[in-house]
């Protein structure tokens, strides 16, 4: 059977530190998270937990938006 992941963007407050952006990256970790791409643009990572992983990051004062990753399309 395969493992199902759960993906998600991290997006930290724009007013974070980088220890602040570093410490969100290891609660992610520590939670079952695995981290993917980091962005430069905007303060801000893609992460992936198992299915069944409790995650609270949307809690975590240095945080502010966890979208799960999804399809877009055009119309």
């Amino acid at each position: 059977m395969a493992l199902i992941k759960i993906d998600k963007y991290i997006t930290c407050k724009p007013t974070a530190t980088d220890d602040e952006v570093q410490a969100v990256k290891d609660h992610a970790q520590k939670q079952g998270g695995t981290i993917g791409h980091e962005y430069s643009l905007i303060k801000g990572f893609a992460v992936t937990f198992p299915k069944d992983t409790v995650h609270s990051l949307d809690a975590h004062p240095h945080v502010d938006n966890v979208e799960a990753d999804k399809e877009v399309t055009t119309q």
